[in-house]
């Protein structure tokens, strides 16, 4: 059984999360329940109580969910967010990767959050937890990501992305000194979850950081060269749109 502990503040929140794991994630045991700041730090603290896994509201009647976590001596469980919707704080789970469930729940995206917990592995969770707290109180700077790969928990800088390359489910980041990880997340999350960076998406299966192009070969089959040596292909549809950025980047210079 995968042990859980619930931070929300509403009853009703509780129940429902409550009824919801018990439908949908029959392995998770809610072992624990606290309403407030005060009452998750004396759960939390309990040399009892050893969750896998919180769920937490980020909003609490008497503050901040982040203030239970600093004042942890440790915090040694997975952590996944149940919060209304809110940008910032979605945007900084996403960099973190640190998972969410947004209200109201929704079965396939509870599964989803907690097929995700790996009891006893090392999961970086303190590194992650102080890289959501930068983005969630500084939303428009990112400099780094969080990357939850098949083999652990990477932290990436963006200005050190060369390009993504989707597979599947899967997406394989391609890193300026050579290395590649794979993550287990679509394209098409990282393509959202960079908008408004120096990222664009080129073709179905590849996102690549503008930094990075070498030279765009024009024509019927156009094509990106990346500092790599990779060739990215421009799909037809996607190459007025990129050709529109560019020239807009060459007159903002």
């Amino acid at each position: 059984m995968t042990k859980a502990v619930i931070i929300e503040d509403e009853k009703l929140g509780v129940t429902n999360l409550t009824n919801m794991l018990a439908r949908y994630c029959p392995e998770v045991e809610v072992i624990g329940v606290a309403g407030s700041v005060t009452e998750a730090v004396d759960l939390l603290n309990d040399p009892d109580c050893n969750p896998d896994v919180a769920f937490l509201d980020i909003n609490l009647s008497d503050g901040l969910v982040f203030q239970v976590l600093n004042q942890l001596d440790d915090v040694n469980f997975e952590v996944i967010f149940v919060t209304a919707y809110e940008q910032f704080a979605i945007k900084a789970c996403e960099y973190s990767a640190i998972g969410y469930i947004l209200k109201p729940i929704d079965g396939e995206q509870l599964v989803a959050a907690v097929s995700r917990i790996k009891p006893g592995k090392l999961n970086k969770i303190t590194e992650r937890l102080q890289m959501f707290s930068q983005h969630y109180n500084v939303p428009n700077k990112f400099e780094k990501i969080g990357v939850a790969a098949i083999d652990g928990i990477y932290f990436v800088y963006l200005k050190d992305i060369v390009r993504f390359e989707g597979e599947d489910n899967y997406t394989h980041i391609f890193l300026k000194n050579g290395e590649k990880i794979t993550a287990s997340k679509t394209i098409k999350a990282y393509e959202d979850m960079l908008a408004g960076a120096n990222f664009f998406r080129v073709h179905k299966s590849h996102v690549i950081n503008l930094n990075f192009i070498k030279k765009f070969v024009k024509g019927d089959g156009g094509f990106l060269v990346m500092e790599d040596g990779k060739q990215i292909d421009v799909s037809r549809r996607r190459r007025p749109a990129f050709v529109e950025h560019m020239q807009k980047l060459q007159e903002e210079l």
